[in-house]
């Protein structure tokens, strides 16, 4: 019988892990994609779409088109699993893994903020982001506040994009006078691996008169007076509330064991992403491991992960260890795209390195999108390496070295 990998959720971290094993292996495992929803959506479309930059059909790239060998793709929705046991019971039927891999993500709350869903928006999930298309062209005057309701939440850079964002929308319609911009951050800084990115932010936010509130979370809003709660007992009015729901465990993971609560990321092996159950891996959003709730983050995980189950699969070597390392673009407004590279696991503190926006960070922010999709949605070359066998960044990378050639 072959070999069964169960991945739960489509994810940045589901979509690598599973290309990486559709190439290493083809036909050779069975691997079943699960995930509630029909198409996958980056989390910079959002903003895209939010403002009139990208149609929302455009940013939908839909899980009907992953063709990959050895890859079965079911749209379910997974009501339990054992992380003993490895098996999964979803509403397409039940399945018994070898491997399983938990990259549900983490859930969004807005009803956990006392009314941010009666006097509020959401700019975090794909429906919340596309839906408020509509509500910008409606703003044109009066404060807005871009607030983060939790601690712990998705893409830490997003909240100061989106100000930044916000800004230029206004000022191309002839609005910015009359309003005004507060990003309110559970952060001391926006960015606080990376001092320069954080000073880059902080720095534009001064020249164009946007207000941060640092080290303060909305607790609550208060529809009828149009005011923000913030945690240090102050208000703020409000005109446009844009917000950053409360993170949650899925509740499915919290039944499973895996996590102690709602807010109890699953605990791993920060050298190997492994539960305390073997061959249980949680990637991405959902774990604990200690870096940002990120797609490159998951997708990071996923390639460690991947080459975990190679190896045992295959009898090879033990894959390096899980460094924590990413990247992000940030926009900046103007059509200015930066980035910062972060490293967490791999030193005493978490490390960033700042690299001011250009128009070869605004290109490569571009292919970064492209090129997952072509990767993830569509049948590509397999590459073999001849000296060592088959290697699995050649997979990732589409070629490692000169020792590696096209395999039909």
């Amino acid at each position: 019988m072959r070999t069964r990998v169960v991945v739960l959720g489509a994810g940045f971290g589901g979509l690598e892990l599973t290309t990486i094993l559709s190439h290493a292996f083809r036909e050779e495992i069975d691997i079943v994609l699960i995930d509630k929803g029909d198409a996958f959506v980056f989390g910079f479309s959002k903003l895209e779409v939010m403002f009139g930059r990208q149609v929302a059909a455009e940013a939908r790239h839909h899980y009907r088109d992953i063709f990959k060998p050895g890859v079965r793709f079911l749209q379910t929705t997974v009501r339990s699993f054992g992380p003993a046991t490895k098996n999964v019971v979803a509403d397409a039927g039940a399945f018994e893994a070898d491997f399983l891999v938990v990259a549900l993500g983490a859930d969004l709350d807005p009803a956990a903020t006392p009314g941010l869903v009666e006097g509020g928006n959401e700019f975090y999930t794909v429906p919340g982001a596309f839906a408020l298309r509509d509500v910008l062209e409606q703003f044109e005057r009066g404060p807005a506040i871009i607030g983060v309701t939790g601690k712990s939440f998705k893409c830490p850079p997003a909240p100061s994009e989106t100000a930044l964002l916000l800004h230029d929308y206004l000022v191309i319609r002839g609005r910015r006078e009359a309003t005004e911009i507060t990003v309110v951050m559970p952060f001391g800084a926006p960015i606080p691996p990376s001092p320069d990115t954080s000073q880059a932010i902080l720095a534009a936010f001064a020249e164009l008169g946007i207000r941060f509130v640092k080290d303060s979370l909305v607790t609550a809003l208060d529809p009828k007076r149009k005011v923000a709660m913030l945690s240090d007992g102050t208000e703020l009015p409000y005109e446009l509330f844009l917000g950053v729901p409360v993170h949650r465990v899925p509740a499915v993971v919290v039944a499973s064991g895996l996590a102690a609560d709602a807010f109890g990321w699953v605990p791993v092996n920060k050298q190997t992403l492994e539960t305390r159950f073997p061959g249980v891996y949680p990637v991405g959003d959902v774990n604990g491991v200690g870096t940002p709730k990120a797609g490159i983050f998951a997708e990071g995980a996923a390639r460690v992960v991947a080459a975990s189950i190679i190896a045992q699969i295959r009898g090879g070597p033990a894959p390096e260890p899980y460094r924590g390392v990413g990247m992000c673009y940030i926009e900046f407004g103007s059509d200015q795209v930066a980035r910062v590279d972060v490293e967490f696991l791999a030193g005493p503190k978490p490390t960033g390195t700042y690299q001011e926006p250009s128009e070869a960070l605004k290109i490569e922010k571009a292919l970064f999108g492209s090129s997952r999709v072509k990767r993830w949605f569509r049948t590509i070359t397999r590459f073999v390496c001849m000296s060592r066998g088959y290697d699995p960044r050649c997979g990732v990378n589409f070629s490692f070295g000169g020792d590696c050639v096209r395999m039909n």
